[in-house]
């Protein structure tokens, strides 16, 4: 007799690697692939389980001896912009916004490799060639865009960029990078809210930032944007910025690999055979 199995994902996790955020650590990461026409399904189911999108994988943090890694969205419906946030959309009103198919372009490489060379000489992606930029914007499976930014009163000139998912609830920023010239611009940040407008627009609930850390200078200004969530011990909750995240880094806070993969939920239409 043939019995009706699950198309379950397999899952893997890569092997321990220098932190980017916090010094003297080790990361690993949970992941698993992501193709075929369900993809989109599973884009959705575990991006709300504080999954990210890296081309044609899903991956979140899964460190040996550290939780600190928390996904990150932002709530849009009833977001209220500051003061200061008002500024910031005021000191970049000549940037033209436009929502393109995910293909890679020169600009786009010069663009991102001045970022790069400012901001994360050192990083993981520094050594990256046009070629491998074109497979992280064009190799996706799923609805993908990439938002242009050109400046009116610079002739046009591509001022940044935003690789962006449309997931079922909300708009995923996958990488995002800008010109770095005028830091008072604050470009990273006008992103995020011109994202939070988008969303807004289009009605969908939340804007996903990718992944906050405590104590990572790198990642604070994710937690200034107003009714920020993280997802933590299993769910989403408001940030509350007087709540301690000393324990997250104890290896008593991490949650066995075999376990993490046990409670993952996959979409309630995901298929199966005969």
């Amino acid at each position: 007799m043939r019995h009706t199995l699950p198309l379950a994902p397999q899952f893997y996790v890569t092997a321990p690697q220098p932190c980017p955020y916090l010094s003297g650590r080790m990361e690993r990461k949970l992941f698993t692939s992501l193709q075929g026409e369900n993809a989109e399904l599973l884009n959705d189911a575990l991006s709300k389980q504080g999954f990210r999108r890296s081309q044609n994988v899903l991956y979140r943090p899964a460190c040996a001896e550290c939780s600190a890694c928390l996904s990150a969205r932002v709530p849009v419906a009833d977001f209220q912009f500051s003061k200061n946030q008002k500024r910031i959309l005021r000191r970049n009103k000549s940037l033209v916004r436009k929502a393109n198919a995910p293909w890679a372009t020169e600009d786009q490489f010069d663009l991102f490799r001045t970022y790069l060379d400012a901001r994360h000489a050192d990083g993981g992606m520094a050594d990256m060639d046009i070629f491998e930029f074109a497979a992280m914007i064009e190799e996706t499976p799923v609805r993908s865009r990439v938002i242009e930014y050109t400046d009116g009163d610079d002739a046009g000139k591509l001022t940044a960029v935003a690789l962006t998912d449309v997931l079922d609830d909300g708009l995923s920023m996958v990488y995002s990078f800008f010109n770095t010239d005028d830091a008072k611009k604050s470009l990273g940040t006008y992103l995020i809210l011109d994202h939070i407008r988008i969303a807004q627009e289009a009605g969908l609930p939340y804007v996903y930032l990718g992944y906050w850390v405590p104590g990572s200078e790198k990642m604070a200004y994710k937690a200034r944007f107003a009714g920020v969530e993280i997802f933590h011990k299993g769910q989403w909750t408001a940030l509350d910025p007087n709540q301690s995240f000393a324990d997250a880094t104890h290896p008593l806070s991490v949650v066995p690999i075999a376990e993490q993969v046990s409670g993952i939920s996959l979409p309630d239409t995901w298929p199966t055979q005969v």
